[in-house]
């Protein structure tokens, strides 16, 4: 006499595990696609569910997933600078670069879509999540130089150099991430230490910055 197993007991999902399920869904379509390329159908098949039950969750529709969707990958990028203030601040940059860049790959076509706008729904709220995050990226690199008060130059830099960050993996992006993901990283680094040189040419605080960098290793 053979027998079966049991076959597992159903669980009602709680609002904010499906909600959250129909979020992840959508997350891995746009990865992969740009927003205007995938519908309220693909999601649901996505998922698993109904159409209507998409709908039930997200009234709005595909906009108001999309930008439910841009949230939680905003949320994820914004955490990639969440470095430790312990230990030499090249390391620690390259740390959160390699998340940072983790990321773009992970996400591969459809970060341009997610973070760079382009889209057919890009709105002015969509533009406001992605500006958040430049600008939280912005206040956690400030953060790690220890700076207290920094001034116009020193900002205007960090904000150009995370500008460059965003366009340079764009281009690795587009040109089949022909540059290995450390040399990317380590390009960029050089990068910010170059930049903030630059700046400290003209800038007596950013000049002594640079100089403790120097030090520091």
């Amino acid at each position: 006499m053979s027998s079966s197993a049991p076959t597992p007991a159903y669980r009602r999902l709680s609002v904010e595990e499906r909600r959250s399920q129909l979020l992840a869904a959508a997350l891995s379509l746009f990865a992969h696609r740009a927003p205007e390329e995938v519908s309220l159908d693909d999601v649901a098949e996505a998922a698993g569910v109904s159409r209507p039950l998409v709908y039930r969750y997200f009234p709005g529709g595909k906009q108001q997933l999309y930008e439910a969707a841009l949230r939680s990958a905003a949320e994820e990028l914004q955490q990639c600078f969440d470095e430790p203030r312990e230990g030499p601040l090249m390391p620690r940059l390259g740390r959160a670069l390699d998340r940072y860049l983790t990321f773009v790959d992970e996400h591969d076509a459809g970060f341009s879509a997610l973070l760079q706008g382009g889209s057919v729904v890009e709105t002015s709220r969509t533009t406001a999540i992605v500006d958040g995050v430049r600008r939280a990226a912005a206040e956690h690199i400030l953060s790690h130089l220890q700076v207290t008060a920094p001034g116009l130059r020193l900002r205007m830099t960090v904000k150009v150099w995370i500008t460059a960050v965003e366009a340079a993996s764009l281009l690795w992006l587009d040109e089949g991430k022909q540059i290995p993901v450390d040399e990317l990283r380590d390009w960029l680094v050089d990068q910010f230490v170059a930049v903030l040189s630059v700046t400290g040419a003209r800038d007596p605080g950013t000049a002594a910055l640079v100089r403790a960098l120097t030090e520091d290793g």
